[in-house]
């Protein structure tokens, strides 16, 4: 008997590996916050459109490539316009990737009170991925899944992984305001300590360190560079955790903060895994909606964008205007429609009007003589003929009547209707919605949305979360900051205006100290160039800097002077730092630009001109860039040789700049002596070429 009970369970072990391998998800379809007031009054935020598509489908598309099979969605507000439209959806078919779907409801007011309420339930049988349902991302899960359970079987204390994207400073992406800071042992990609801190002071802009850490550990990295898009591979005893600390609220504030603290009591770990590539970030706020938006029409998502019709019923394509179509568009002969539009099934759109950078929900019915710009319609609005929309977000079953202006940064929310002739002010938010947190009238302001008019100004209730305000509006309040034509959501300038001047950071230490601060895009210039110096130093590919800095181009509607500006200082910083390690001066610069000549390849278009002004210009960014430098003259040489033997430069660009009035002119005359040499030996190439052309001539 004793024999047969081993074999027995001996045949078990199979089973309960194969019930370890079943992959778990916990989806949050609500943060309980406020960011998203007030169309939240009325609507999940999981479910509001993000380049009209649910946002809960990005999420849930990411979990069913994961191989999730087991999934939980915590519900939160509204839960059973949640469970309307789960149950209507692909993934309660039985084609659904999902073996099992669950919609968790409970009486949580905040993501503590829904993690404990998990627990509680019992449903949870190995490791599961924790996901934020306003994720978007195409990262793959397997490789951090694999290394976090290879972890696991040497250590049981190491409860959770976090997946985290690495970016540039400059990436659009990126939180502003409070930034995420991982302290990480990178040894065993450990999270030793994290903090929020407030760039928006100069007190809340300094990490606290226990002094212990640097006694423990022989190497850490403080970072900051890096995109938190909540993606968390746990064990079941994550949920103990939050069960046993009832003051655990959000994820990361108090639960990871807290397990960090305490882990000379409890002795869990907490670990990370840092991708390079791939696109993942999340529909936090305002801000943030507004630029995962551009990145998915951009594609810089890709394949998730508008014509992956992640929907069904969905049937958009890319045209070849580079803007995005379902079927049934009623376009006047005389409109317009800009790059980086999308516009759903059965929109109408009038004569003289003018759509660009704007996505329109279906069945939206605009006039004649409209101008929309950089905004959001839900779907179902209407506008007339007239009327002028920038920089706001209209929601479903909205009115807009004639000759109405919004300004940058209201919000229309559900079936608010304005009268003809209404001027919305900047940052207004009006609504219909009875208000349960906010202090409002409920009846109709006249003043505001005009006589016949319907809706009142949604005022914000004393304890929404202070991120309500500070980091969730569309605009920025400061004017300077918002100068963007193309994009509201992704300036960090305040950031780098408020850092002290003693601070040298490596953002500070990334702008050039010859840099001419007066520019009108010093802006982008610090934050591009940070932004290149970062994938330099860390050897990204050319190709994917290129691809990065022509999306803060656009977002902060920069100039290819700009550009170029950016690039010369970044390459110059990149070769002085190899240089100050010991490389020697041709080394670095041939390792550096022959890697990267693709780079400045990119930024040159005035090849097949007789003039050269792009040449001349990005040489005498180099030049500036080297003016203070020790040895300037010599590294200018070798650059300006390099560029050419790489066909980077052009003869006749080098003799241009040479001959440029500017590259002589006060300081810069000071580190173009040893190029005369050069300049000199391309002269006489070229007279020799028009002798022997003459010579042959003659011959003739």
């Amino acid at each position: 008997m004793p024999p047969k009970a081993q074999k027995a369970k001996g045949k078990q072990k199979p089973q309960e590996d194969q019930r370890e391998l079943s992959l778990q998800a916990v989806v949050l379809a609500d943060t309980f916050q406020t960011r998203f007031t007030p169309f939240t009054l009325e609507k999940p935020r999981c479910l509001l459109p993000l380049a009209n598509t649910p946002l809960i489908e990005y999420t849930l598309n990411f979990l069913a490539g994961a191989g999730v099979q087991d999934l939980f969605i915590c519900c939160g507000s509204h839960p059973e316009q949640v469970e309307d439209y789960i149950s209507s959806s692909k993934w309660k078919r039985p084609t659904s990737p999902f073996k099992t779907l669950v919609l968790l409801k409970s009486d949580a007011t905040s993501v503590g009170d829904a993690m404990r309420d998990l627990d509680n339930r019992g449903l949870i049988t190995g490791d599961f991925l924790l996901v934020s349902g306003d994720v978007v991302t195409n990262i793959s899960v397997e490789p951090a899944l694999a290394r976090h359970r290879e972890r696991r079987e040497r250590d049981k204390n190491a409860i959770m992984t976090m997946i985290l994207r690495e970016a540039g400073v400059g990436h659009r992406s990126r939180a502003t305001g409070c930034k995420p800071v991982f302290v990480i042992n990178p040894t065993v990609d450990r999270c030793l300590h994290y903090e929020e801190i407030n760039c928006s002071n100069d007190t809340g802009r300094h990490v606290s360190l226990d002094p212990d850490l640097l006694s423990e550990h022989a190497e850490i990295e403080v970072r900051e560079d890096l995109i938190d898009c909540y993606v968390d591979i746990c064990t079941p005893d994550v949920l103990g955790l939050w069960s046993d600390n009832f003051d655990y609220q959000s994820v990361r504030t108090s639960f990871l903060f807290g397990v960090l603290k305490d882990f000379e009591l409890n002795g869990k770990t907490i670990h990370t895994h840092i991708v390079a590539d791939r696109y993942a970030a999340r529909a936090r706020s305002l801000r943030a909606y507004d630029a995962v938006s551009r990145d998915i029409v951009g594609r810089w998502a890709y394949p998730i964008c508008p014509d992956s019709n992640l929907i069904p019923g969905q049937d958009y394509e890319y045209t070849t205007d580079k803007f995005y179509r379902e079927s049934g568009i009623v376009l006047g002969r005389t409109s317009k429609v800009g790059p980086g539009c999308v516009l759903g099934r059965s929109t109408v759109i009038g004569e003289s009007s003018t759509i660009s950078h704007s996505i329109l929900g279906r069945n939206s019915q605009i006039g004649a003589k409209a101008w929309i710009e950089d905004s959001y319609l839900w779907g179902n609005v209407k506008v007339g003929d007239g009327s002028t929309i920038k920089k706001a977000i209209i929601a479903e079953g909205v009115v807009v009547g004639k000759g109405c202006t919004i300004e940058p940064g209201a919000l229309l929310s559900y079936n608010v209707r304005l009268a003809d002739y209404t001027a919305v002010p900047s940052c207004k938010k009006i609504s219909r919605a009875p208000s349960k947190d906010g202090v409002a009238s409920r009846r109709t302001d006249s003043a505001l949305v005009g006589e016949g008019g319907e809706g009142y100004e949604y005022s914000p209730a004393s304890d929404e979360d202070s991120e309500a305000s500070d980091s969730s509006g569309f605009v920025y309040r400061n004017p300077r900051a918002s100068k963007s034509a193309s994009s509201v959501s992704t300036l960090e300038s305040e950031d780098l205006d408020l850092e002290p001047s003693e601070d040298r950071s490596r953002r500070a230490s990334a702008i050039s100290e010859t840099s001419d601060e007066s520019a009108p895009n010093k802006d982008f210039h610090a934050e591009a160039t940070a932004s290149i110096l970062d994938g330099l130093q860390k050897e990204h590919l050319p190709e994917n800097i290129s691809l990065e800095l022509g999306a803060l181009r656009m977002t902060l509607n920069a100039s290819q002077h700009d550009v170029r500006r950016a690039v010369a200082a970044a390459l110059v910083k990149r070769i002085t730092n190899l240089e100050s390690s010991g490389t020697g001066t041709r080394e670095a610069v041939t390792a550096v630009l022959t890697k990267y000549s693709s780079l400045i390849d990119r930024i040159i278009f005035d090849k097949e001109t007789n003039g050269k002004p792009d040449q001349v210009d990005f040489l005498l960014l180099v030049q500036r860039e080297l003016v203070s430098k020790e040895r300037g003259n010599s590294l200018l040489l070798s650059m300006a040789k390099e560029v050419y033997d790489l066909e980077l430069i052009e003869e006749d660009g080098i003799l241009q700049w040479w001959a440029d009035t500017r590259s002589s002119e006060g300081s810069m005359g000071s580190v173009r002596g040893l190029v005369q040499q050069f300049v000199t030996f391309l002269e006489e190439a070229e007279e020799d070429e028009e002798s022997d052309e003459d010579g042959s001539g003659d011959e003739d």
